[in-house]
């Protein structure tokens, strides 16, 4: 690929392979489903605080290879102020544990164990080192984060929805 060193994304627009198109408008399709899918958002954005929501979100996001959902959370977290070297060294946080608190690092090994569901159910060592970082409600919250990121990221896999065009709202206050 030929790259341009004035253009800090290395490869000219012009020199990009064209996005792919989506399968569907799964959202204009299933218009009742969407707007269950915000109103489940919504609701959990009262009840978690939101740069660890984004967090949580690109880790999903990662594991699950939505490349929709990681170009609008990753905006999303450093509009909200996330750090980049954060964002970036989330995808190896096991190797940078000393960027993230304990409680990150709790919601964070969650998002892994319901993402994954490797053997069918959440360990319990991961689950009690979240109930220690989390109050009941809280947690109950970080659970339901995870599972509606998870079933974002499967509308935008499914229906192959491309990156790189959703811009964040203007942060509030």
């Amino acid at each position: 690929m030929k790259t341009n060193d004035s253009d800090p994304n290395h490869a000219h627009p012009h020199d990009r392979v064209p996005a792919h198109e989506p399968r569907m408008a799964w959202a204009k399709l299933a218009p009742d489903v969407f707007t269950a899918m915000r109103g489940l958002e919504k609701a959990i954005g009262q009840g978690i605080d939101p740069v660890l929501y984004e967090l949580v979100k690109i880790r999903a996001s990662q594991i699950n290879h939505c490349a929709l959902c990681l170009d609008m959370h990753t905006k999303a977290a450093l509009a909200a102020g996330e750090s980049v070297e954060r964002i970036i060294q989330l995808s190896a946080w096991q190797e940078s544990r000393h960027f993230y608190s304990p409680k990150e690092i709790a919601a964070i090994e969650l998002t892994e164990a319901v993402t994954v569901l490797t053997d069918g159910f959440v360990p319990d060592d991961v689950y009690g080192r979240a109930a220690a970082q989390f109050d009941e409600t809280e947690l109950a919250y970080l659970i339901a984060a995870i599972t509606v990121i998870n079933s974002w990221n499967r509308f935008g896999v499914a229906t192959r929805l491309p990156p790189g065009y959703y811009t964040p709202a203007a942060r509030k206050g």
